[in-house]
């Protein structure tokens, strides 16, 4: 078997916003919300997947937005590049949806949760207090330590490039959604460990190329090759980036070799006065001292002339 790369944008939407294959999308909003609990038992996708016009290349994020059961809206996105201002969208995106409920007349009451789920396949947070692959954001209190008491914005983020764990050492089904994120492109057929769990057997099945049109695989093609491409020149922006660092790096190094060569000859001229300077005071030591013995001798033979 040969199976697409569900972090590209077509590909991620063609698996999990299927409207055909919602059990799909609930066992993974369950597995990454809920901890595998079959907490969301159903759910509307509110742009279903839909086969491509070839109109073009299209960006490399992707909103599959969803409505459940409960009311409540989930928007899940895929990043595969880290584009400047990521974080700021998100947010944006987010309120966006929660404030769009609210129709003219409308009480605030028919406001309903709005959860934002993003998945990156670069590191989001590099502080070394964010070690896990999951990351759950809600409004908090920083003064006195609590939660704000309407919980109906979130942000959810799973970091791929932070999932290390091989094939035998999947335990959770959040554990082997991520393995297929991360790794299904890789595989050439569908592991045992992961056939028992249907809704991922199932998502194998959609991302296996034999059972894709050909221009879906040309559409899908299209877009690695631009994510390749984007990603040559995001590494060559980092690269660039990193050498201007190392050369001003450079520079203050050698800025600061020259103060300390400065302060090392500043040392050694104030070495080389102290040292004439004790030689003055040995000189003027030695005169005082030449000066005592000869007043001290002649006194001397003076008593003794005049004995």
């Amino acid at each position: 078997m040969n199976f697409i790369n569900p972090k590209i944008d077509y590909a991620f939407k063609k698996i999990f916003g299927n409207e055909q294959h919602k059990d799909v999308l609930i066992s993974f909003l369950n597995a990454i919300l809920h901890g595998g609990k079959p907490i969301i038992q159903s759910l509307e996708i509110l742009d279903p997947y839909n086969a491509p016009k070839l109109s073009g290349l299209k960006d490399t994020f992707l909103d599959v937005r969803t409505k459940l059961n409960d009311g409540s809206y989930i928007i899940i996105e895929m990043q595969v590049l880290a584009v400047e201002w990521f974080a700021k969208r998100l947010l944006y995106n987010l309120t966006k949806a929660y404030s769009v409920q609210l129709k003219p007349k409308e009480k605030y009451e028919t406001l309903t949760p709005v959860i934002g789920l993003t998945i990156t396949n670069f590191k989001m947070f590099t502080k070394k207090e964010v070690k896990g692959v999951l990351s759950r954001f809600v409004l908090y209190d920083r003064e006195n330590g609590f939660e704000y008491p309407i919980k109906d914005i979130e942000l959810v983020f799973v970091e791929l490039t932070k999932f290390k764990k091989k094939l035998t050492e999947l335990e959770t089904i959040m554990d082997k959604w991520l393995y297929f994120l991360r790794y299904a492109d890789e595989l050439e057929d569908v592991p045992e460990t992961m056939k028992v769990e249907p809704a991922i057997d199932e998502a194998f099945q959609i991302a296996n190329r034999v059972n894709m049109k050909q221009e879906e695989l040309d559409e899908l093609e299209k877009q690695e090759f631009f994510v390749r491409d984007m990603q040559k020149l995001a590494d060559a922006a980092r690269n660039a980036e990193q050498q201007a660092r190392n050369a001003e790096q450079q520079a203050r190094n050698a800025e600061q070799q020259a103060r300390n060569a400065e302060q090392l000859a500043q040392n050694a001229e104030q070495q080389a006065r102290n040292a004439e300077q004790l030689a003055q005071n040995a000189e003027q030591r030695g005169m005082e001292q030449g000066m005592e013995q000869g007043m001290e001798q002649g006194m001397e033979q003076g008593k003794k002339e005049k004995a």
